[in-house]
């Protein structure tokens, strides 16, 4: 059993065991149990009662939180010609075709989020085996692979956020940091529990949202009450 830290300790005391806590009073309260020393990312887990394994029931998707998330992204277009002048008026990181797709191939994967035009994708597919297991694989369902790499890098720097279920039905993302006010964090929260009851799959049967947790890093979690999951109160 993991031997927790004296601050985590008393973090925890803050928070009730048995208590299901509304958004209002869980946001109030993360911020409260941050345990480290530097401004801890807030982040949100959901249990859904949703089976991954089947099409009809996969949750996966993109959005931009009001408020971003706090960290900035470093951004890497695969693009040619117009479009890679664009990206770079744009303030992508970094801009290339198939000397990006090489350099990769050699081991480097120093960026948070990879765009790519549709024309690209015939080269940038041989990436599969690297960048699908990082999460970085450009993807047209959240918005990944456009002609529009203007707007997908400002997004993207303005905090857009991808989410997905893992194996087990799990979602799970930051909302913010420590250092945001409880409205900034509520109504990031807000948004991204109002997004996943949106795209909730055809396939989904009975409660689709079992469970929400809300932390700090390394911090202890607090339990939200899921009748009241989305409400901004």
């Amino acid at each position: 059993m993991a031997k927790h830290s004296k601050k985590y300790q008393e973090a925890a005391k803050l928070i009730e065991a048995a208590k299901l806590y509304s958004p209002k009073e869980a946001v109030e309260l993360v911020k409260k149990t941050s345990v480290t020393k530097f401004d801890s990312s807030v982040e949100v887990a959901f249990r859904l009662g949703v089976n991954p394994k089947y099409a009809d029931q996969q949750v996966r998707g993109a959005l931009v939180l009001p408020h971003g998330t706090g960290k900035s992204k470093t951004v890497l277009v695969f693009a040619k010609g117009q479009k890679a002048q664009e990206a770079e008026t744009a303030g992508a990181d970094f801009v290339g075709a198939e000397e990006l797709v090489a350099k990769i191939q050699g081991g480097w994967t120093d960026f948070d989020v990879a765009v790519a035009t549709p024309d690209m994708m015939g080269v940038v597919g041989r990436l599969g085996k690297i960048l699908g297991p990082k999460g970085l694989m450009p993807n047209p369902k959240v918005g990944t692979v456009t002609m529009d790499v203007t707007r997908a890098i400002n997004e993207i720097k303005a905090g857009k956020i991808e989410y997905r279920t893992d194996k087990a039905g799990n979602v799970q993302s930051s909302i913010g940091k420590v250092s945001f006010t409880e409205d900034q964090l509520l109504e990031n929260y807000v948004t991204l529990v109002e997004t996943l009851i949106k795209v909730k799959p055809s396939g989904a049967k009975g409660q689709y949202i079992k469970s929400v947790t809300l932390s700090t890093t390394m911090g202890p979690g607090i339990s939200i009450d899921v009748l009241k999951a989305s409400s901004n109160k």
